[in-house]
């Protein structure tokens, strides 16, 4: 409050004081002024008849302005006329011989004037006026106002100050000394005693009250770690117990990974095998039905004939089936060889490879903007193989195929998707799509073996992501997969 009010009053004293000066150098320049235009007018007739008495007399009538040390009058050919001198001028005081142009200025703490005569417009004289400059008296006069005014008000503030340390500062701090003992010994039973009933005394209440509620809340979260510990122990127990059976559990899952390492191998030996089984009868039955339908179609009827086409149409279907089953099989024992992929470079090399085997001049292809992903190149171009090949079928007999290719990124994965003004499938069954064999139009309308699709699924989830679709009967689909934005290892 002392710093507050003296740093106040010292601006304020300060302002007013310059303010003040200022004020006081134009009063008196302006009061000179004054005088040396009233001597002027009253010399003025008395130069003109060269009336030396008069100025004289005229200039005597300064006795009784004490600040005006010396006054002259100099006629119209700068000749001094008449000569006042001041009773507080200095011995040493010299009245200029010659008068100068009209002005004021300060000269060794004097206001010195200079003051044309004017009598009908045509100058017949100038009064010269010196007075003193009692600035430094006044500036000191107010400092000493200042002091004084500051002293005094330093005093109320003093007093003020010490009322409020009573009556605000002690209560204050009190509260801020039991605080510290309770931080210290960790005493909640610790009060502060209440001396006021204004806020303060509210403050100590509330204070108190929350030392009773931090009391009850120590007991109670004393209890809750004795508790707490008895958790801890038990947990130590079901710890150990734990780590045994991690330990049992990593010995069977070493037996089940050799078993299935024997499986897979297994498995690898009865793929070859029914590849090779399978397709030999195959080549049998297409080969000797197309050898038929050489040497002895000329002796079949129609009936015959479109028998044994069915006999190699299917026994052609047949291998298809073999070759997606076994690729379908060597699907999950392929490791992944993870890079960037660049999604709009990879579709476009896959409608290019499309194109090759037939013609899709009728086909409105739209590809929009396509992320990098990070996975397998070959299996994505796989995945775009068959979305693409699935399309093209199913939108095949529109007037107008139209397929769209776009993207969609958020801040976990990246979303594809194949869309198409297609047949379309009944919503109610689009669980089954993905099925290995699963098929909802018959090979008549749409031929296909039906595991393109759990190809598509089986690359993505290995892929860590996810793969769905949408459509309607007659309206087309919308197939989306997914690859997550940081890469997985793959492993399955």
């Amino acid at each position: 409050m002392l710093a507050a009010t003296f740093v106040s009053l010292s601006v304020a004293g300060t302002a007013l004081a310059l303010y003040e000066l200022q004020a006081y150098k134009q009063n008196v320049t302006s009061d000179l002024l004054t005088q040396a235009e009233i001597l002027g007018r009253a010399t003025g007739p008395a130069l003109a008849f060269d009336d030396h008495k008069s100025a004289e007399e005229n200039l005597s009538l300064l006795e009784t302005r004490r600040q005006i040390r010396a006054a002259a009058i100099y006629n119209a050919r700068g000749k001094m006329v008449a000569r006042y001198r001041g009773a507080g001028a200095h011995a040493e005081h010299k009245v200029p011989a010659l008068p100068e142009a009209d002005g004021v200025r300060l000269q060794d703490g004097e206001l010195v004037v200079f003051k044309r005569i004017l009598e009908n417009k045509e100058i017949v004289g100038t009064v010269y006026m010196s007075a003193d400059y009692e600035l430094a008296q006044r500036f000191r006069g107010y400092l000493g106002i200042l002091a004084s005014v500051m002293g005094l008000s330093l005093l109320v503030a003093a007093g003020m100050s010490a009322w409020l340390q009573s009556a605000l500062t002690k209560p204050i701090l009190a509260v801020t000394n039991v605080a510290r003992q309770v931080t210290e010994r960790k005493d909640f039973s610790l009060r502060v005693q209440k001396t006021t009933k204004d806020e303060l005394g509210y403050l100590a209440d509330a204070f108190n009250d929350m030392l009773s509620e931090i009391g009850r809340r120590a007991e109670d979260l004393e209890t809750a770690n004795r508790a707490l510990e008895r958790e801890a122990q038990e947990r130590r127990r079901a710890d150990q117990d734990v780590r045994q059976l991690n330990a049992e559990l990593e010995q069977r899952v070493s037996q089940r990974t050799l078993q299935l390492e024997t499986a897979n191998q297994e498995l690898e030996s009865f793929s070859y095998s029914v590849s090779h089984d399978l397709r030999a009868p195959l080549r049998w039955i297409v080969g000797f039905s197309e050898a038929l339908m050489e040497d002895h179609g000329a002796n079949l009827d129609d009936e015959a004939r479109r028998k044994i086409q069915i006999i190699q149409n299917e026994g052609r279907r047949m291998g298809v089936l073999i070759d997606d089953l076994l690729a379908f099989s060597r699907l999950g024992r392929r490791a992944l060889k993870v890079s960037d992929v660049e999604m709009g470079a990879l579709v476009l090399a896959t409608w290019n490879a499309l194109k090759e085997r037939e013609d899709f001049s009728r086909v409105q292809l739209h590809i929009g903007a396509m992320p990098v992903a990070t996975g397998d190149r070959v299996l994505l171009g796989q995945v775009w193989t068959n979305l693409l090949s699935n399309a093209l079928k199913f939108s095949s007999k529109q007037e107008n195929p139209r397929i769209e290719i776009g993207a969609i990124t958020d801040d976990q994965e990246h979303i594809f998707f194949v869309r198409d003004n297609g047949a379309g499938f009944n919503p109610k069954y689009k669980a089954k799509l993905f099925g290995v064999f699963q098929r909802l139009h018959d090979t008549s309308e749409f031929p296909g073996t039906g595991v393109g699709l759990a190809l598509v699924q089986r690359i993505v989830h290995r892929h860590g992501g996810r793969v769905w679709a949408d459509g309607n009967l007659g309206e087309g689909a919308t197939f989306y997969f997914t690859v997550p934005r940081e890469s997985r290892d793959g492993a399955v």
